[in-house]
């Protein structure tokens, strides 16, 4: 009979390791969320620029439903993004929360849409530089007309009503439309205001007086009582552990987001192209740089 190849074998024998190793790991999960691991605090990431994020919330559904599981630990490094995003993953906090202590770990930024998540949390702590707050929404359009008009360009448009088209780059704006626009802006920011009212059981008129949009320090958020303590990491996972009452040094279970390669990105824009990039308006919480 002839040897069996080298590479083969090789190959063979590496598959069969990481069977194993995913196994074991597979197992150990199971055996966390039935709690025969002993008890840990769970430690969820939520990075960059908020959007739609199953993944983050079917997280945070796992956590809450663990034995294993006493507390949990948000650890927020976000400039904002998106509304309904942010307001969803705010539901699931709530959620959460009614189940076991939930702690908010504000990292290099938790501004806007990281701070209304972070407001649903029992608890915030923040590093003393941590950027921060940035309670408002936005919205924006481009305006190409003067350009088009210069070199000639011009678009004729046919629609069902007359707000269908409201701001097409091609035309100013009418006062009417700004009005409209306007409104839903303020109805979505008497959301946010509302959100960091229950969360953080604040006077709303207080929460309206620093809800203009400004950002702070973490020193500054603690004087205003949109932070509870000031410290990092480990500071919010003691917390949490200790809102649990549980004694000792903590244990934690870390879930970290997947991060798509940048080419993955990079294809995904190329190909479909965001509706801001497109000049149209978005509603959102925060206009970071990195914002589709």
């Amino acid at each position: 009979m002839a040897a069996r190849h080298p590479t083969l074998r090789r190959l063979a024998i590496l598959g069969g390791v990481l069977l194993v190793v995913l196994g074991l790991g597979g197992i150990a999960r199971r055996a966390r969320t039935r709690g025969l691991l002993g008890h840990a605090v769970g430690v969820v990431e939520v990075h960059g620029v908020i959007g739609d994020d199953p993944e983050l919330i079917d997280t945070l559904k796992d956590f809450r439903d663990s034995d294993g599981i006493v507390a949990v630990v948000l650890r927020i490094d976000s400039p904002g993004g998106a509304v309904a995003p942010s307001q969803e993953i705010s539901d699931a906090v709530w959620q959460l929360r009614e189940k076991k202590p939930v702690v908010a770990s504000l990292g290099n930024v938790a501004a806007s849409g990281g701070y209304y998540i972070a407001s649903a949390a029992n608890a915030i702590v923040a590093d003393p530089g941590t950027l921060t707050g940035s309670i408002g929404v936005i919205m924006e359009f481009r305006n190409f007309a003067p350009l088009a008009d210069k070199v000639g360009v011009s678009e004729s448009v046919v629609k069902s009503g007359k707000f269908k088209d409201i701001g097409h780059p091609l035309r100013p704006m009418t006062e009417e439309e700004k009005g409209l626009l306007q409104a839903m802006v303020d109805d979505v920011y008497g959301q946010f205001v509302a959100a960091v009212v229950r969360g953080r059981g604040l006077d709303e008129a207080k929460v309206r007086a620093i809800a203009d949009g400004r950002i702070f320090s973490g020193a500054q958020a603690k004087t205003e009582g949109l932070v509870d303590e000031l410290g990092g990491l480990d500071a919010a996972v003691r917390l949490a552990w200790s809102k649990a009452g549980q004694s000792g040094e903590p244990r934690t279970e870390q879930h970290r987001a997947r991060h798509w390669p940048w080419w993955v990105d990079f294809l995904g824009e190329s190909l479909a192209p965001s509706p801001r990039s497109l000049g149209g308006g978005l509603l959102f919480l925060y206009r970071g740089a990195e914002l589709d």
